[in-house]
């Protein structure tokens, strides 16, 4: 039997904040030496996750922006991704609405709506309302295929959504932020696709891992079979009622290593 983990990024594998991982080396480490895929699924960009996986040491598939789209690096463990289109080093499948389509939508909303989109902000006010610092700010704004913004008046937004689903658009509730995004993505969906490969190229049985914090990564959880909530930095957790279910004892970096710690214990003796 395989495994493989799926786990979103800011408030899970990093901490909300200082975006940090140390405490999550110990069980890195073991995934990293029992060759386990760790497939970063967050609201990120692909620059961000570069970065990050440069830092961890790894060097495996990723989905960035909610899902919007599965990158897997060429010649990933001898693998033909033929049915991905070919972008510089990766193969990609795309789920997402360019980006240059959303912000059409956000321009023509901000009369109306009290929208900020990153967007629509400087490095430095993405840089001062994330906590992130300047360089790491850079790369946040290197959209793809989402906007993160705020809204000015929460009792906006359900306006708001039956306006952009006109125009095939979807809001979405991150930690931080909300996201305007295709209709047809989220995170769940490339989770699917991403199993798909992995059962046909692995060719036995897999058990999948997923490990998230907030109502963006619901979808992931809902398509994994060992799905885990972290809580919030308040010690309070998302709404999420699912089979097997594992609720972390710390947020961030500190609570993802201990549960993914007996995640991987659990499926050593399973594997003895």
């Amino acid at each position: 039997m395989k495994l493989v983990i799926f786990s979103d990024l800011d408030g899970s594998l990093l901490n909300y904040d200082d975006y940090s991982f140390e405490e999550a080396r110990p069980a890195l480490e073991k995934i990293r030496r029992w060759e386990i895929p760790l497939i970063l699924t967050t609201s990120k960009t692909r620059a961000e996750v570069e970065i990050i996986l440069g830092e961890m040491g790894f060097e495996e598939p990723f989905i960035i922006e909610n899902g919007a789209a599965l990158f897997f690096p060429a010649g990933y463990r001898g693998w033909d991704m033929a049915n991905g289109i070919a972008m510089k080093s990766y193969g990609v499948m795309q789920l997402g609405m360019p980006y240059a389509e959303i912000r059409t939508f956000v321009k023509r909303m901000t009369p109306r709506f009290k929208i900020r989109g990153f967007g629509d902000c400087s490095v430095q006010e993405i840089a001062d309302m994330t906590g992130l610092p300047y360089d790491k700010a850079v790369l946040a704004k290197e959209r793809e295929f989402t906007e993160p913004f705020l809204l000015g008046e929460e009792k906006d937004i359900e306006d708001l959504k039956y306006l952009a689903s006109k125009d095939k658009i979807k809001i979405v509730r991150g930690g931080m932020f909300y996201h305007f995004m295709g209709i047809h993505q989220d995170k769940g969906e490339a989770v699917k696709i991403t199993k798909s490969i992995f059962r046909r190229r692995i060719g036995e049985e897999v058990r999948f891992v997923g490990i998230g914090d907030s109502a963006n990564d619901i979808p992931m959880l809902e398509h994994v079979d060992i799905p885990v909530l972290i809580p919030h930095a308040d010690g309070r957790f998302e709404h999420v009622d699912l089979p097997n279910l594992t609720r972390a004892g710390s947020p961030g970096s500190k609570g993802w290593n201990e549960v993914v710690e007996g995640i991987l214990d659990d499926f050593e003796r399973r594997c003895d």
